[in-house]
């Protein structure tokens, strides 16, 4: 019983799931509400989370960093037993996904970058020709002609 006070305990509050995590207790709110996060009440109403939320919570602040929508988020949680901390291979299967998303992100962003190293040397923003303005001539398609974006062809 001497080393009792030594024990973690199974529950933690608000601020110690916070501080433990580096966040706002607001976070952690905001979290909870969205139900990426289980807590428990106390008889005074008061949150508390099983110890192994930190881990579930780590995994929402990686995906905020990644860019991964908290949707997602929630869809691979409801994949995971809530009564547990995510397991190696729960993680190593999440970040196969997030992977694949992240290659997917950076061949995007490498066209974009292509895209546009075409227009800083062309300079025209033509609406009929330009692939960033009008991608595949999608104006021209609709048959609506192109949008002007806000440029008339009055000079006033």
């Amino acid at each position: 019983m001497a080393d009792e006070h030594l024990r973690p305990t199974t529950l933690l509050t608000i601020g110690e799931l916070a501080a433990r995590a580096g966040i706002a207790t607001s976070a952690v709110r905001f979290y909870d509400k969205q139900g990426l996060l289980t807590s428990v009440r106390t008889a005074g109403n008061q949150r508390r989370y099983p110890r192994h939320t930190l881990r579930r919570l780590s995994i929402v602040l990686a995906a905020r960093r990644f860019g991964i929508p908290l949707e997602e988020v929630a869809e691979l949680f409801e994949a995971l037993p809530s009564d547990r901390m995510p397991s190696r291979r729960d993680w190593a299967r999440i970040a196969r996904l997030w992977h694949a998303r992240l290659e997917a992100r950076r061949r995007e962003i490498e066209q974009l970058e292509s895209e546009l190293t075409g227009c800083l040397g062309c300079g025209c923003l033509s609406l009929s020709t330009c692939t960033v303005l009008n991608p595949g001539d999608v104006l021209g398609a609709a048959g609506t002609g192109p949008l002007r974006l806000g440029w008339t062809d009055d000079p006033k």
